[in-house]
This record gives C-alpha cells, sequence and structure tokens, in this order.
C-alpha cells in the first residue's frame, strides 16, 4: 500500500470508542486505527508531531512487547504505527463525519467475527479488601442486571461457558456484539424489541447453520441454531485457534472459580488457569491495597521529576519494563521500586481485564463438512484493545471503586430504581418453536 497514493474513497467507517475511530479498507483486510485527540484548550495544550508519535508508538510498544509475551503471540496481532498524508486526513475526516454504515449484503457467505469483553475472571482475595461483597452492581445505563458471568467464561467447562454465552446473547450491554462481512449485526441497544433483536440474529446465522444432524426437511430449529453457534464459540474459545491451549483455558488448577451469584455456587470443580486470566491477577493488592504505593511513587516523582523516566512511568514498553513486572519482590521492601513495579503491575492487569477477544469464523467449503455433526467453521482467535494504562488513571480507578462498593451497600444488592430483573425472554420464541410438532408426508 503506497502511502502517498491512498485515497479516502478507498476506505470506510467502521467503528468507533471514547479513543480511536476506525476504519477499513473496502477492498484489502486493512484497518486504520485513528486516535482522538481533545480539542486544544488551557488543558489541552497542543501535541507535537513527535509527541503524537511517541505515544503511538508507545501503544504499539506495549502490546507487542508485553502483553504479546503474556497472553501469547498467536493472539496478538499489534500493527504498525504509519505516518498518513495530511490531506488524505483531512478528506476521510470528512467523509466519515457524516457517512452510516449500510448494511452490504454480498452473494457468498461473509465471515462473522463476535467480540466478547469478558472483563475480570476472577475474585479479589487481597487482604487490603475493605469490604467482603465487590460486585458491579450499580446505577447505570443498563436497566436489567446482566446474568454473565465472567468467572463462567474463565472455567474451562463447557457447560458453564455455554452458559456464559448464552447470557451475553440475552443482554449483551458493551460486551457482546457480532459482525457480518464487517458490518454489526447485533449488539447492545436500550429500548430495543429483544424479540425483534433475536430474529434479526437468527435471520443471519441460519444460513450458517443448515448442516448437521439437527435438520428436520431443512428445517432446523431457532433454538438450535442458537445452541450450534454457542457451542462454536465455545470450541473456538477452548483451542483458540491452534493446539497449545485456548484464550480462555490452559492448564489445569485449583481455585475457588465461581461467585455468589452464579448459579454454579454450589460447584466447585477444576478451572482452566488460562494466560489471560493469570495476566488480569497480577493486580493482587486491589486497588485499596495498590492506591499507598501508588501514593509513594508520585510523592517519590514530585521530589525527583527526572526519575520518571528511569523508572519507565510512561514507557518505553520494551524488555526491560517487561522485566520489572516478573521480578517484582513478593514482599514490600518500603522501596520506590517495588512501589514502581507493583504500580506497573496493576496497569498491565487493568489491560487485560479491559481487553476484547475476538472470534472469526469462516464456513468450510461443503467438502469439508461432517453431515453429521454441527456445522465446521475454520476460525482465528485474536485479543485486541490493549493500550496502556495511564499511571495517573489510579486515583479514578479507586473512586470508581469506592462508588461501586457505596453503592451496592446502599441498595443491599438490589436492582436500580427504574431497573428490570434479568429475563430470558430474548431465548423464548426460539424454545417455544421448539415446542411445534411438525408433520411430513412419508
Amino acid at each position: 500500500m503506497e502511502l502517498d497514493k491512498m485515497d479516502e474513497n478507498d476506505w470506510k467507517y467502521h467503528g468507533e470508542g471514547n479513543k480511536s475511530l476506525v476504519v477499513s479498507h473496502v477492498q484489502l483486510s486493512r484497518v486504520l486505527r485513528l486516535l482522538k485527540y481533545p480539542a486544544e484548550d488551557s488543558e489541552n495544550p497542543p501535541q507535537t508531531v513527535e509527541q503524537a508519535f511517541r505515544q503511538i508508538q508507545n501503544i504499539v510498544d506495549f502490546s507487542s512487547n508485553v502483553m504479546s509475551s503474556l497472553l501469547g503471540e498467536k493472539f496478538i496481532h499489534s500493527g504498525e504505527v504509519v505516518k498518513l498524508p495530511l490531506e488524505f486526513v483531512r478528506q476521510l475526516s470528512i467523509k466519515v463525519q457524516h457517512q452510516r454504515p449500510a448494511l452490504h449484503q454480498p452473494t457468498h457467505t461473509p465471515p462473522l467475527c463476535i467480540e466478547i469483553k469478558p472483563k475480570c475472571g476472577f475474585l479479589p482475595s487481597s487482604k487490603h479488601v475493605s469490604k467482603d461483597i465487590k460486585t458491579k452492581v450499580a446505577n447505570g445505563k443498563w436497566k436489567r442486571r446482566s446474568l454473565y458471568c465472567p468467572l463462567d467464561l474463565f472455567s474451562g467447562n463447557e457447560q458453564r461457558m455455554h452458559f456464559a454465552i448464552r447470557h451475553l446473547i440475552e443482554e449483551p450491554q458493551n460486551n457482546f456484539k457480532i459482525f457480518k462481512g464487517g458490518q454489526c449485526i447485533y449488539s447492545s441497544k436500550e429500548g430495543s424489541d429483544d424479540v425483534m433483536d433475536l430474529t434479526s440474529l437468527l435471520h443471519h446465522l441460519r444460513p450458517y447453520f443448515q448442516h448437521g444432524n439437527n435438520r428436520i426437511n431443512s428445517h432446523m430449529t431457532s433454538k438450535a441454531v442458537l445452541n450450534d453457534f454457542i457451542q462454536v464459540l465455545v470450541n473456538a474459545l477452548l483451542s483458540g485457534g491452534g493446539g497449545d491451549g485456548g484464550v480462555v483455558t490452559d492448564r489445569q488448577g485449583e481455585g475457588r472459580s465461581f461467585c455468589d451469584a452464579s448459579v454454579f455456587n454450589k460447584e466447585r470443580i477444576r478451572h482452566g488457569q488460562n494466560l489471560t486470566r493469570q495476566t488480569q491477577m497480577l493486580d493482587t493488592l486491589d486497588i485499596e491495597g495498590l492506591y499507598p504505593l501508588f501514593r509513594r511513587v508520585e510523592q517519590h516523582l514530585q521530589d525527583f521529576p527526572k526519575e520518571r523516566t528511569r523508572l519507565q512511568m510512561d514507557g518505553p514498553y520494551n524488555e526491560a519494563f517487561l522485566e520489572k513486572l516478573q521480578k517484582c519482590p513478593i514482599e514490600d521492601d518500603g522501596s520506590v521500586e517495588y512501589a514502581v513495579a507493583k504500580v506497573h503491575q496493576y496497569r498491565v492487569s487493568m489491560t487485560a481485564k479491559d481487553c476484547s477477544i475476538m472470534i472469526t469464523l469462516v464456513p468450510r467449503s461443503e467438502e469439508e463438512e461432517d453431515d453429521e455433526g454441527p456445522p465446521a467453521f475454520s476460525y482465528s482467535v485474536s485479543i485486541l484493545d490493549l493500550d496502556p494504562k495511564p499511571f495517573d488513571s489510579i486515583p479514578r480507578q479507586l473512586r470508581l471503586d469506592q462508588k461501586i462498593v457505596s453503592c451496592y451497600l446502599r441498595t443491599g444488592g438490589a436492582l436500580p430504581k427504574g431497573s428490570t430483573p434479568p429475563h430470558s425472554g430474548i431465548f423464548t420464541a426460539a424454545e417455544r418453536e421448539d415446542c411445534t410438532l411438525l408433520f411430513h408426508p412419508v
């Protein structure tokens, strides 16, 4: 791709979040991720080209040098930093400003891509946790409580993983999206009709699951479509698209792998200790235990500002940074180096907790299908959203943690005012269909 000949008409709007906007090439398997910057004012002075380049390079280095080593190289696609022609960026900005993606239906069966934001896959056990209850039920934009539990998804147990994904479909919130041919076909929509959403999803999924032993004269029940779809996702997560362990399970271990709200909370089963969960568990102190160490580092940097570079508070994210994480002493010796290492561990842990798992499914040819089994897919699994968390964001994390705990203790775990309890209505139509008798001539 020749950068000096780039044409904005070759790119289309793909999506955006709080920190970046993504466009994709209309023909090639390429995406551009453009970082968002606040408008220049007294609180946001303009950045130089060098500063902006270093920030973007830090993001790539953190992904390729740190998270890749912790989560597994086969799951990480860090990309590269490119300098785009200014006129191209101007014209692209104008084009996507009012562009809304139209659903394009190609004649061939396009790949499916499922985005899962798994969230934290372990229960805090730090002695610094001041409250027994640490949950994430609070007043917010979602009116129903989700029954999705990350511990089920990370368990490595097929039944629990199936249960977790089912509830992600029922209440996707910000944690679950489905794309078809690059266009989002299923996600969270506050105030939408769940049954209509499910009907639309089934319409998209059915062509992918017509083969297999659940057919009756080419009629496959809606419940069977959803179950096969979930099973394919479970298989992909367990295998990771390779032969050396999946993205949510790797090797067996013992421990408490359920939360009190889970329907599996009476079971003590073996669970997978996976790299994603292990990286999340670098947060050994919880934010309550980490904050005093943050203050130690903050005070040191106020006294010795030039130490910020030596301690790699803003990068570079290289082998030396990774070594600081992996060789942190177990006990606090009172040094600033110990505090810095624990702060870095916490920042990496938070990145792993906020990551996205992307599962791409490509239907295999009819020659590769097994007529007696579920539909066959080639799949790949990747981990995205691996930007480093800023050192200065730790006080905000403490305030958020306190707000969540305070809300729970104030409400006693009750649903916020105006909320509705979790429901299974989104699957009701699919399950009701299975009770219909179908008569066929013999």
